[in-house]
């Protein structure tokens, strides 16, 4: 981005800010280098998600990964109306403090950064073609936000993966209560039927990959929804990106 700046003057004032504003850890406010960047410490606990990974869910698998798809233990017994599916970080420390941050503490800013965290681990599961689509908020909990949190982290993403970003694809039709404290059949009975495509954007799905981004993914349930709704409306194939995934211990 240019500043419209001389560079001699454009690099001294920069400068001058970073003497001024140095650069903050994202999380714990310390000192660190670069913007946008995590300290030592809160980048040991932040778990991001690296090497064996489920293909379809995101969710770490021990071993080494040797080029070939695997499962976990849940996509091997549910069936996942989405073909692929990858997730940034674990749901849990540093991680999980991000994810409430840009959720519930306004930090909008957390988006840019966030958005790297995700282009970095869709990356096998990217295509030229694909629409990004984000998780929708029901109207009612969009005014009581004011935003929605996957919809800036899809837009951010996007735009650094060079492809097309329908932010309304989707429809949240039912103002379905919290997941939390839900076991997993009772997620999926609560997200049922509760998301639909957009009627005036159906005509951008057929044929199309399209690629749902969320903040976090704990059953698959919301997923799930998203997904069948796409389905249904002519899209050739649909895979998921978390920024955080819910991994069980061990």
């Amino acid at each position: 981005m240019q500043s419209g700046l001389p560079g001699g003057l454009g690099r001294g004032l920069r400068h001058g800010l970073r003497v001024l504003f140095p650069p903050q850890c994202l999380s714990c406010g310390g000192a660190v280098s670069d913007e946008f960047g995590l300290c030592a410490a809160c980048w040991r606990e932040t778990g991001f998600i690296r090497g064996l990974v489920c293909d379809t869910c995101g969710a770490p698998l021990p071993g080494e990964d040797e080029g070939r798809a695997e499962h976990c233990d849940d996509c091997l017994t549910i069936a996942r109306p989405w073909d692929r599916g990858r997730a940034a970080l674990v749901y849990r420390d540093t991680g999980r403090r991000l994810v409430l941050a840009l959720k519930h503490g306004d930090r909008q800013d957390l988006a840019r950064p966030m958005a790297g965290w995700l282009a970095a681990a869709a990356a096998p599961i990217l295509a030229p073609d694909m629409l990004v689509t984000p998780i929708p908020l029901h109207w009612r909990r969009f005014l009581k936000r004011r935003f929605n949190q996957s919809a800036l982290l899809s837009g951010q993403l996007a735009r650094l993966a060079g492809l097309d970003h329908c932010p309304d694809l989707l429809q949240r039709i039912r103002a379905t209560p919290s997941q939390e404290g839900r076991g997993r059949e009772q997620r999926f009975e609560n997200m049922a039927e509760a998301i639909r495509v957009n009627p005036p954007r159906g005509a951008a799905i057929a044929g199309r990959s399209v690629l749902i981004v969320d903040d976090v993914m704990t059953s698959g349930a919301t997923f799930a929804a998203a997904a069948e709704a796409l389905r249904a409306a002519g899209a050739a194939s649909v895979s998921v990106l978390a920024l955080a995934r819910v991994a069980k211990d061990g």
